[in-house]
């Protein structure tokens, strides 16, 4: 027998190939679910802190598991949870639409048993004010993917010593509680600058973008915008851990620009909040 029947004679072994694939996807789909997962910052609604364009990682187990962390939202709904914890004020999580399977990105400002209330766009916490510090105004990527505009950002264009073109934003320092600290964005009077104080259920959080007048979240009550008042833990899909990477939206199919459209200084970066100094023995 020749070499060329020997080959004519080797059969593909479908089965197992098929086999193979399937357990590497079941592989990939676990670990999408349980472990983390990619995610794509689509809207401004957490500016300054995360921008459109910004892609990074999830962790599913933070917080135990339940419907909301299995991928494509594949589970039907339901209150369960295993290993369930409680987020910390501060967290960036991603609470799934209490009626449709959309994801959102919000910051933690309120846990089960708090009383919330917004006044003036400042958050009051079981009846104390959170505070809040000007600082000055950071410049934030001006490009493809933040254009500076639609937003109410129009007046802050500007440009670096180098003649870079940047959004300068006017920010805000705001600290909870617990110490954790971080920038939100406040500039403008708009209808969610102000709402009734209310007291959280247990078994849910509060959770606000850090863009403050563009941002539909526990505020919103609205059933074709916001989150319709505090999140249940069973739809807190998971907690934001660090961005992997930028890009300013110019990307395309020609490879150089995948590099060249990279943001600078932006991939690793950490989600979570700082933790502003304890001052008071009150607070230890």
């Amino acid at each position: 027998m020749n070499k060329k029947s020997e080959k004519s004679d080797e059969k593909v072994d479908w089965i197992a190939e098929i086999r193979g694939l399937a357990l590497m996807l079941l592989a990939v789909f676990a670990f999408h679910s349980f472990i983390a997962k990619p995610f794509y910052i689509p809207s401004e609604s957490m500016m300054p802190n995360l921008l459109v364009g910004d892609r990074l990682v999830v962790s599913k187990y933070p917080y135990g598991w339940n419907w909301s962390s299995i991928s494509f939202h594949l589970a039907p709904r339901g209150d369960w949870r295993v290993m369930g914890s409680t987020p910390e004020y501060g967290d960036i999580v991603i609470p799934v639409h209490p009626e449709r399977d959309e994801d959102y990105i919000k910051r933690v400002v309120a846990l089960p048993g708090d009383r919330i209330a917004v006044q003036n766009g400042r958050i009051i916490l079981n009846g104390t004010p959170v505070e809040q510090k000007v600082e000055p105004a950071i410049a934030l990527p001006l490009d493809a993917n933040s254009r500076c505009d639609g937003f109410g950002f129009d007046d802050f264009r500007g440009e670096t010593g180098d003649g870079t073109p940047v959004c300068r934003v006017p920010v805000l320092r705001e600290t909870l509680p617990n110490g954790a600290t971080y920038l939100v964005i406040d500039h403008q009077t708009q209808e969610l600058d102000n709402f009734a104080e209310i007291t959280i259920p247990e078994g849910h959080v509060f959770v606000m973008g850090d863009n403050r007048d563009h941002s539909a979240d526990s505020r919103e009550l609205n059933h074709s915008r916001g989150l319709l008042g505090p999140i249940p833990l069973e739809n807190i899909g998971g907690r934001a851990e660090f961005i992997t990477f930028s890009l300013d939206g110019t990307t395309s199919l020609n490879p150089v620009s995948w590099w060249t459209s990279l943001r600078e200084g932006r991939a690793w970066s950490t989600l979570r909040p700082a933790i502003a100094e304890r001052k008071a023995a009150a607070e230890r």
